[in-house]
């Protein structure tokens, strides 16, 4: 190639690349009054732009996002590692440079913290976020982006979802706009705004890569699945689509550890307000369960089935102490309708059942010998399993406690009458020694029968609670300031 012809077509892709060839970010479509996909854009033989500017949305809600620091148990250095980030899960320093230590030397026994992120909801202080930030938390901080640092209070939390609500006391707050995923799809582009590492207010960009992705080891719900990159500090975050709407809550998932690129999953937003609905109004949320196990309907086992195309929910197995137990449910059984709701495919009935409360009477149509059949569940409660354990009850008290009734079993092998067993201990509790297994038999001076009873005690010892506890069958009082 001659130099003139080089010349020349160095030229052209110098065109090809200048600013007047290229896609326009989505805020200028109002100059040329298009949407993407919009018919006026198709008439116009336009594509749909490649967005190249967030600066308007970050702008927008920025103010909004905040960063959530908790403590809680743990054992800790008591220097304070500003960078690389403490931990080895999601630390660029320690898997570069493993040959180094990620920890500073120091006293042990101090409180362990964590990072993460959240936003503003409504003005007068209410934050959502992700329920996994919270985990094992005895205190709260909200800082926001201009500095202001607030003691926060847990509304609620909700592991089954992976949503939890906070409240700290300001008004006049800055609020995001809460969007839909009704539009949402695989393809479209979003942004998120979180505190990786606890670097406040970074942006990320990147495209929805599966609208419902199922990890049911993380959320009954079907996640967004997208091709941004989860780092420490990022659960919580907003995932916003290009009109500046929150259509996601990020969150960590089971079994991915640290940074992996090109991979990031959302809570959608529709199934987390209804959970927040929930934690607003009673503090919790109530999921109703069906105590079966569920997968997808593939086509090869819908011609199996019978079927004319693939559908419903197929169930695989059915807990025998279940709710489901004595419906007449069973393993190769596909569910096609839940009272009026079509069961388009497997991951839509955990979200319909869990969206109902326990103890609601459902009617299933499933598919079985090549015929539909129809049957009625009482809905159990979700994560409540084995159906001993269904009647015992359970109670949450400020001392960091959630206890529940001792099963027949439980009171033999202890050789004890009454009692109530530690299902979960933070807080207070924790600090006090008091660990899940332990069986409390005494609050101050009076024996403890029910969860009921050991809450009322609880919350009628004032400001320092004295408890029996038996672990193993051995026998000590321990002291719980709830100040």
């Amino acid at each position: 190639m001659g130099y003139g012809e080089l010349k020349q077509l160095t030229i052209v892709v110098l065109a090809a690349l200048s600013p007047a060839c290229t896609a326009q970010p989505t805020w200028l479509q109002a100059q040329t009054g298009a949407r993407p996909g919009s018919g006026a854009m198709h008439a116009a033989g336009l594509v749909p732009p490649i967005v190249t500017d967030f600066s308007s949305l970050v702008q927008k809600n920025g103010d909004a996002v905040v960063n959530i620091s908790t403590t809680g148990p743990g054992r800790v250095s008591s220097i304070e590692q500003v960078w690389p980030p403490a931990g080895s899960d999601g630390n660029p320093f320690f898997r570069l440079f493993p040959q180094f230590p990620y920890e500073f030397p120091g006293e042990v026994g101090m409180p362990s913290g964590s990072v993460g992120s959240g936003f503003v909801i409504s003005s007068d202080g209410y934050i959502l976020t992700n329920s996994h930030v919270l985990a094992g938390s005895t205190k709260i901080r909200v800082t926001l982006r201009d500095g202001r640092e607030f003691k926060a209070k847990l509304v609620g939390s909700d592991p089954a979802s992976g949503v939890a609500l906070l409240k700290i006391p300001a008004t006049n707050m800055p609020t995001v706009r809460i969007g839909s995923t009704a539009d949402a799809k695989a393809g479209n582009w979003i942004a998120s705004i979180g505190n990786p590492y606890g670097l406040s207010n970074t942006v990320t960009a990147g495209i929805i890569a599966n609208m419902s992705r199922a990890m049911p080891r993380d959320s009954y719900i079907p996640l967004i699945q997208t091709d941004m990159t989860e780092s420490a500090g990022d659960a919580g975050s907003p995932v916003f689509n290009l009109s500046g709407e929150v259509i996601g809550i990020e969150t960590p998932v089971h079994g991915i550890a640290g940074e992996v690129d090109g991979l990031a999953f959302a809570l959608p937003i529709n199934e987390a307000m209804r959970v927040e609905h929930q934690l607003q109004r009673y503090h919790k949320a109530e999921h109703g369960r069906l105590g079966i196990t569920i997968q997808e309907v593939s086509g090869p086992l819908a011609q199996s089935f019978g079927l004319t195309k693939p559908e419903g929910a197929l169930v695989s197995s059915v807990d025998a102490n279940g709710p489901s137990a004595k419906s007449g449910l069973r393993p190769g059984d596909v569910i096609l309708k839940l009272d009026d709701t079509v069961v388009a495919d497997s991951s839509a009935l955990p979200v319909a059942v869990a969206d109902l409360k326990p103890g609601v009477t459902v009617q299933l149509v499933y598919w079985r010998d090549h015929a539909t059949h129809d049957t009625s569940v009482v809905l159990g409660e979700l994560n409540a399993s084995a159906h001993e354990l269904a009647g015992l009850g359970e109670a949450s008290s400020p001392d960091g406690l959630t206890v529940r009734g001792l099963t027949n079993e439980e009171r033999h092998d202890a050789g004890v009458n009454s009692g109530v067993r530690v299902e979960r201990s933070v807080g207070p509790a924790a600090f006090a020694g008091i660990e899940p297994g332990d069986i409390i038999l005494m609050v101050n001076d009076a024996a403890v029968a029910s969860p009921d009873q050991f809450r009322r005690k609880v919350e009628s010892s004032g400001k320092s609670v004295a408890l029996l506890v038996d672990r193993n069958r051995e026998r000590i009082f321990m002291t719980i300031d709830t100040s």
